[in-house]
């Protein structure tokens, strides 16, 4: 059992873990702050995550050790008759475990979560530098049908 890859929502104590995979890509390292003491913003944006029951941040674990992450929003809409989505964003893996299908179990876990809580779609944003990510999920059936925006706040 311990060899199985098994989903659960995350602890404080795995934090660290998380902010280290988020920081571990071209992207990630000029906008994360992984260091140690890690800065308090993430353990109150953790806190912040685990309060709301429509918010959950995810944890992909094999063997005890944290090897995937990603955060699940689910949002009412009035639209679609009111209907619910959910939003899958800062999807990351090991390095060690990239290319190995772990991703792909991450997501299809997500969809199948989303299927629980009554959610009409599943939706998520990669930044479009991120190639190799487009193709992955466009692989597992995502289709670019809508143009994002966004519009970055100096709130910090």
């Amino acid at each position: 059992m311990k060899n199985e890859l098994l989903f659960r929502k995350a602890e404080e104590k795995d934090v660290d873990k998380i902010v280290k995979m988020l920081a571990n890509d071209p992207l990630g390292k000029t906008r994360e702050n992984y260091r140690h003491p890690l800065p308090n913003r993430y353990i109150k944006a953790f806190e912040a995550i685990q309060s709301d029951p429509n918010n959950e941040l995810i944890v992909a674990v094999l063997k005890e050790d944290i090897i995937g992450v990603l955060q699940i929003t689910f949002i009412p809409y009035i639209t679609h008759q009111g209907g619910w989505r959910a939003t899958i964003e800062g999807v990351r893996t090991d390095e060690s475990v990239r290319g190995k299908g772990i991703g792909t179990k991450m997501i299809t876990w997500a969809i199948e979560h989303a299927k629980t809580r009554n959610c009409h779609l599943v939706q998520l944003t990669t930044d479009k530098t991120r190639t190799d990510a487009l193709r992955f999920y466009e692989n597992l059936g995502f289709k670019a049908t809508h143009e994002g925006l966004k519009l970055k706040l100096n709130s910090r």
